[in-house]
């Protein structure tokens, strides 16, 4: 892999966009002979997949089928799943496992057999798992292959800022990198970019997780879909001062329980109490909190055994004791926290948006796979699946591209050392406005006032200096970064696409008047059969429906 390459003075066959579970394996699944830029929004290795905890899901036992997979895929749903992005997941993950294991991905073991645990809403004991750090096990042996792949640049630090269109194609980006504002071109761009759950104030998910794939994709005329539906994981620690780690579902899976603060169960009306879905698990935990005034309830992990709990959990084990909690003697506190955004960018089986030379995959994608409430440990198989289907489906690459010509370089762009208090702040108040009015419980006025206020937030981005080159840049400018100025720019683009994902949100939310999966709205508390329908939002249209697609 080429460390010294000019990004912005060539033509790339293929920009993907992050290096999660979801880029990395795009690029091992793309056509060796291709040129590929690698873009990486930070050098530190903070991709929400590396953060996975519980496992990848696969029909292997043979107590199990991809009849029984796709069953409680399309259960766990709500309605919402597409049969045949479903069907495809449960039969090609088999396979995707055999890849794993031939890239060198070890998994735990059991007398000589991949180990199967159990999580929420699932049948069968179908998640694999590395301990406790199954998507670091994952990414790291991914990231070890992506080295090795000849004609493959990686840039780390790496901001995309905008998508480049010329008439209905895709063509290119536009970049803040390597101390400069630049534009390249590409024969197609892929977006594995990761979803945005660091729009709300409590999230597991990593500080890069600020939805910036799904506003782009909108901005450049994609058609996003199902944006109302976002997990809330309902076992993040909860420790004031502490970051909202999240506390695996395979510990339930192997016996941990949940308790209220005063002994009783938050989850006994629930139909299936602990393994019960995701989204009915943190709705009654968070019924049961504001019933009693609670701040978390307790999830009790000693009933798994001191054996299993060292050998399966040691990052939950280490993370909780770092903030003086010891699993193996004590309850842990948690709550429900913002985990993952099932909705996205609308693509078809072979990762295509609605725009050509676009194409995108894991979570900044809606592949149709999970409908309104993700089953657990399918979303690191969803990336594997969709990164295969992009590598064997005909790229649509742009046999016309030249490279950019550049223009005189601008002048840099001015900054002011209260501009970061500023952008730091306008964060914070934008994600726990998000987290007020659209987290596990929603209702029609309280989002309407939101609506109002990011509004307001939204036109005074438009205005402000540090942001004001965006609309101005054509391709060609180049503008130079001071080495200062380049985490400020950074801080105010990510909170430009925090503003632009809450309105996003806010509109799909407010526009589905039911309760389904991932969206629970007070004022609409019952699911509606005429819902059983997709939200699309595309830029300059009316928000609109459109129905599942049941397949042949």
């Amino acid at each position: 892999m080429k460390s010294d390459c000019p990004i912005f003075d060539r033509v790339w066959d293929v920009t993907v966009v992050g290096s999660g579970a979801a880029g990395l394996m795009a690029c091992l699944e793309l056509p060796a002979d291709l040129n590929i830029l690698l873009l990486t929004k930070d050098s530190r290795a903070r991709s929400a997949s590396r953060w996975a905890q519980g496992g990848i899901a696969a029909a292997l036992g043979p107590d199990d089928s991809t009849e029984a997979h796709f069953h409680d895929t399309l259960a766990a749903g709500a309605g919402l799943c597409e049969p045949p992005a479903v069907r495809l997941l449960v039969e090609q993950a088999p396979r995707c496992v055999e890849r794993l294991l031939s890239l060198g991905v070890r998994f735990d073991r059991q007398g000589g057999q991949l180990s199967r645990t159990i999580e929420a809403a699932h049948s069968q004991r179908r998640v694999l798992h590395a301990a406790d750090q199954t998507g670091r096990a994952i990414v790291e042996v991914l990231q070890a292959r992506v080295r090795e792949r000849p004609r493959l640049h990686q840039h780390n630090d790496a901001v995309v800022l905008q998508l480049w269109r010329e008439g209905r194609r895709c063509c290119g980006l536009q970049l803040m990198a390597a101390g400069m504002i630049g534009w390249l071109r590409a024969g197609a761009v892929v977006l594995a970019s990761g979803g945005g759950c660091r729009l709300f104030a409590q999230t597991t998910n990593p500080p890069l997780a600020s939805g910036d794939g799904v506003v782009m994709a909108y901005r450049a005329g994609a058609v996003v879909r199902d944006l109302e539906f976002v997990q809330f994981h309902p076992t993040a620690l909860m420790i004031p001062g502490a970051p909202h780690f999240l506390i695996s579902e395979a510990a339930r899976g192997e016996g941990a329980v949940l308790n209220s603060l005063d002994g009783s169960d938050p989850v006994a009306a629930v139909g299936g109490g602990n393994l019960a879905s995701r989204d009915e698990v943190s709705r009654a935990v968070a019924r049961h909190m504001v019933r009693r005034g609670d701040t978390h309830v307790w999830l009790d992990l000693r009933p798994i055994g001191r054996e299993r709990l060292l050998r399966q959990f040691p990052s939950i084990l280490k993370r909780c004791r770092a903030w003086g909690i010891d699993p193996l003697t004590m309850p842990v506190p948690v709550a429900p926290a913002a985990h993952y955004w099932m909705g996205g960018v609308e693509t078809d089986l072979r990762t295509r948006t609605t725009v050509p030379g676009l194409y995108a995959l894991g979570e900044v994608a809606s592949s149709g796979v999970h409908g309104a409430n993700r089953l657990a440990s399918n979303s690191l198989m969803e990336c594997l699946v969709c990164a295969h289907q992009l590598g064997q489906g005909a790229l649509d690459l742009d046999p016309g591209s030249q490279a950019v010509p550049a223009r005189r370089p601008g002048a840099p762009i001015a900054v002011t050392s209260r501009s970061m208090v500023t952008a730091q702040e306008m964060g914070r108040r934008i994600r726990h406005l998000c987290w007020t009015v659209a987290g596990v419980n929603r209702q029609e006025g309280a989002m309407a006032m939101a609506q109002q206020q990011l509004q307001v937030l939204a036109h005074g981005l438009d205005h402000r200096p540090e942001l004001a080159w965006l609309k101005t840049s054509a391709p060609g400018d180049r503008h130079p970064v001071l080495p200062q100025a380049m985490g400020l720019l950074r801080r105010w683009v990510e909170v430009e696409h925090l503003c632009a994902m809450g309105l996003l949100l806010l509109e799909a939310a407010r526009f589905r008047r039911e309760s389904r999966g991932g969206h629970h709205r007070l004022d609409h508390p019952a699911q509606q059969p005429f819902w059983r329908r997709h939200s699309r939002q595309q830029q300059g249209r009316a928000i609109s429906s459109a129905p599942v697609d049941c397949g042949p």
